[in-house]
């Protein structure tokens, strides 16, 4: 399924895309929801996409867990080893923004960056998994890690470049796991800026899977339903480059995962601000 959250007069609803029409499923109270529970939530009104305005897949997810360095060419690129332990930092929901929304460029800082992410929204509550660990995966989706770098690079912690207002930007649908290889494994990954692939790699060369990323995690804290795991950024990311690229106010940036979606977002300044 591909799943949809989305606004209509005024309310929230959560439903099913097919094309460009949409199946609501009014019982049902989150699109991870829908997700983990498809049958206990009938089909309601179907109306066409154009009717609805579309929301993030998870709007305000509990945790949002972010893995650096997890594309062996991306570590490379930084001149980096590649790890054997995840580097593991946190976003906060003030961080994110709707697919419409803009990534805001701050004030203090001309360093805004790209990073092409998938995403992994957890389905049920997962603790010390053993076993089975994608059993616990509601769907996917596209995310962009948006970065301030000089901000990321102020200490060895990247918590503040990493967590500036509007920034993290997800694609709109929470793909099904049925609807993708397993683990969303060998999917093309890319970055677009202004229309020209700046990121262009396979979830294949990630060093941590997603079944991994789970185990390994739910170790240390409990994974718990809408919480989202963004998969680390392959190479090609704009400080990386010679010259630098950074993210401008106007700029369209697209992040895409092959058999997943899009994430498209306008760079602006906050308020129109110049």
């Amino acid at each position: 399924m591909r799943i949809v959250t989305f606004s209509r007069n005024g309310q929230i609803h959560h439903g099913v895309r097919d094309g460009d029409r949409v199946r609501i499923h009014p019982t049902a109270t989150s699109a991870v929801d829908l997700a983990m529970n498809s049958g206990e939530h009938p089909v309601g009104e179907e109306v066409a996409l154009a009717e609805v305005t579309l929301l993030a897949p998870v709007p305000r997810p509990g945790k949002v867990i972010c893995i650096g360095l997890n594309y062996r060419a991306h570590a490379a690129e930084g001149g980096n080893a590649i790890p054997d332990y995840p580097s593991v930092f946190l976003r906060g929901a003030t961080s994110l923004i709707g697919p419409a929304d803009p990534i805001i460029l701050p004030d203090c800082s001309d360093k805004l960056d790209f990073e092409a992410e998938l995403a992994i929204v957890i389905g049920k509550t997962a603790t010390n998994v053993q076993h089975d660990p994608l059993a616990y995966v509601a769907g996917y989706c596209c995310f962009n890690d948006g970065t301030i770098r000089d901000y990321q690079r102020k200490t060895s912690q990247w918590t503040a470049g990493k967590n500036f207002d509007g920034t993290g930007a997800f694609s709109v649908e929470l793909v099904t796991p049925d609807e993708l290889p397993v683990g969303a494994a060998g999917l093309r990954i890319t970055a677009r800026l202004n229309g020209e692939i700046m990121q262009d790699s396979n979830t294949a060369d990630m060093v941590f899977d997603a079944a991994t990323l789970i185990t390994i995690l739910s170790e240390a804290m409990t994974l718990e339903p809408g919480d989202v795991i963004a998969t680390g950024t392959p190479a090609g990311v704009g400080y990386a480059r010679t010259p630098p690229v950074f993210m401008r106010e106007g700029d369209r940036i697209e992040i895409e995962i092959e058999a997943i979606g899009n994430a498209a977002n306008v760079v602006a300044r906050r308020n129109g601000q110049a």
